[in-house]
């Protein structure tokens, strides 16, 4: 029989899990950052691969699908990622359309949950892509979702830990609280005016707007994720990062505001400058 736990155990676990967490986020985060400011096939190859990550935790992780479905979607994501390192993003995500309806065509078991699949990562390489092919606003609008997504997460956590309260969702994630979402929501919108600041970017007012938006949407694709592994009876997505699970645990509340944010800045300022459609109101 162990030992039972003694009472400063699980505060110790807590720190230790939060120490892992930061030193993970600490070697990944310039990661990131130098791809966006080099640009180019190192921006493109940086999410292509994080997007067949995420397809391959969906799949094979969670959904325990068949290896052809994995290898199909990989092929689309890859053959994406190489038009769009070839400085044609609109093109990318017509491949990536095209590539959702040859799968549904393709496969027949767990057919629309594959197809979801391949929706959710492609948007990990098209959201990204698309915006950082603006080759004068591009940086700024990928700093600006850094900025929002990551200040979201980090406020979120620890500002639902030190206060506490009534919880968000608590069939889908048990531990946010309504203090975290909102504490979140404000540093999103903080830290996303304070970029678009220092960029120059106009009519800061829409922008924090924009900002509060893009941290609601970022928090609801976490819960979206969060609802997928509780669905499948999965913890973390996978254990490929120290601290954070898989991928798809890191990159669910970005993904689904880097999408959110391509598609608005494609609607008013096309595929050429869908990060200015973005930015300037």
């Amino acid at each position: 029989m162990s030992a039972p736990a003694s009472p400063g155990e699980p505060t110790a676990r807590k720190r230790s899990d939060t120490l892992v967490r930061v030193v993970s986020a600490v070697v990944l985060a310039p990661l990131a950052i130098g791809a966006v400011v080099v640009g180019g096939w190192p921006f493109v190859l940086f999410w292509a691969v994080a997007a067949i990550g995420v397809y391959w935790e969906w799949t094979s992780e969670i959904l325990r699908a068949p290896r052809r479905h994995l290898a199909i979607g990989v092929a689309v994501l890859a053959f994406a990622g190489l038009i769009a390192g070839m400085g044609r993003p609109g093109l990318a995500v017509l491949v990536l359309i095209g590539g959702i309806a040859g799968m549904a065509y393709a496969i027949r078991e767990r057919r629309a949950w594959c197809i979801a699949g391949l929706v959710y990562a492609g948007l990990v390489l098209a959201g990204p892509v698309v915006l950082r092919a603006d080759p004068v606003s591009g940086v700024a609008a990928i700093f600006f979702l850094f900025a929002v997504v990551w200040a979201t997460d980090v406020l979120a956590y620890f500002g639902g830990r030190l206060i506490g309260g009534p919880k968000l969702a608590p069939p889908i994630s048990p531990a946010k609280t309504w203090s975290g979402s909102l504490t979140g929501a404000l540093g999103g919108v903080v830290a996303g005016v304070a970029v678009a600041l220092v960029a120059g970017v106009p009519n800061p007012l829409a922008v924090a707007w924009l900002a509060l938006v893009l941290s609601v949407v970022s928090q609801a694709g976490d819960l979206f994720e969060s609802a997928i592994k509780r669905r499948f009876g999965v913890k973390d997505s996978s254990r490929i990062i120290p601290g954070h699970g898989g991928l798809m645990d890191r990159l669910d509340g970005f993904l689904a505001a880097a999408g959110v944010a391509a598609l608005v800045g494609v609607m008013r300022g096309g595929f050429d400058e869908a990060a200015r459609g973005l930015l300037v109101w």
